[in-house]
């Protein structure tokens, strides 16, 4: 079992370094489909799953069926990745949520508005956004349950798409002017390794998240097992992606430094 896990890519324009690269990224994977892949051919990492641990997107709405244009050409990507048989799996994170409409209803590709747990070779893999964990951010997480409530589904389905985009991007401006600081993502990366001590009393062989966009990774034993911490980073600045082969987990960058 290959898989690999990435998060807080925060797609916006095709131009943009980081949609770039995340389309190269794509374009080196390669599903085990006999239509994709001979025997003896060396291009591409070979994988099973591909989980993205939320805010993927900037933001994101669909209304029957259009979507931002500028997000076509990563969609399609993920399209002929599925196609080629790799299991896909969309976290929502908090720039990013209401997506199976379009993702699963339309394109077949498995989506989590909350956690997700995974089995790997026997593991057991929890992976969520993060940005639930801190519980003492009450006024965030009042906010995030208006912002995906029935309420706010029904009333953003009254604006046109370009006001909605124009909103977004207005929104996103200011979430990042506000939260952000390398003393924010410590803070953060702590409250979220103390969540994951929990996780492994709870029989979770890894724990996975997103949102501090600070990488990190730690191995650690617990009741005689080894466990695995690990905070995902982002596109933005670190193009950081774990890799997980046949009961190994590794931290990488895109492309590999050096």
């Amino acid at each position: 079992m290959k898989a690999i896990f990435l998060s807080d890519v925060h797609l916006k324009r095709r131009s943009d370094p980081g949609y770039q690269k995340c389309m190269q990224f794509f374009a080196s994977l390669r599903g085990r489909s006999v239509e994709t892949v001979r025997p003896g051919d060396a291009k591409g990492i070979v994988i099973d799953l591909l989980i993205i641990a939320g805010d993927f997107f900037d933001f994101w709405f669909e209304k029957g069926g259009r979507i931002y244009p500028e997000f076509r050409p990563v969609v399609e990507s993920l399209v002929l990745l599925r196609r080629s048989g790799i299991r896909i799996c969309l976290c929502e994170g908090n720039h990013d949520f209401f997506l199976a409409d379009y993702f699963s209803e339309k394109l077949g590709i498995e989506v989590y508005p909350g956690d997700a747990q995974f089995k790997l070779d026997g593991l057991r893999i929890f992976t969520s956004h993060g940005d639930t964990v801190d519980a003492q951010n009450r006024r965030y997480l009042a906010l995030r349950r208006f912002l995906r409530s029935s309420f706010s589904y029904r009333l953003q389905r009254l604006f046109p798409l370009g006001l909605l985009w124009q909103i977004a991007r207005f929104s996103s401006k200011v979430s990042k002017d506000r939260f952000g600081s390398d003393t924010d993502a410590d803070r953060l990366s702590g409250v979220m390794h103390g969540f994951a001590i929990e996780k492994y009393r709870e029989g979770f062989d890894a724990v996975i998240f997103g949102h501090c966009h600070v990488p990190s990774f730690r191995e650690e034993q617990l009741g005689g097992r080894r466990r695995i911490f690990v905070t995902l980073g982002d596109w933005i600045t670190h193009h950081n992606y774990l890799l997980y082969e046949n009961g190994r987990f590794t931290l990488n960058s895109f492309p590999p430094e050096g």
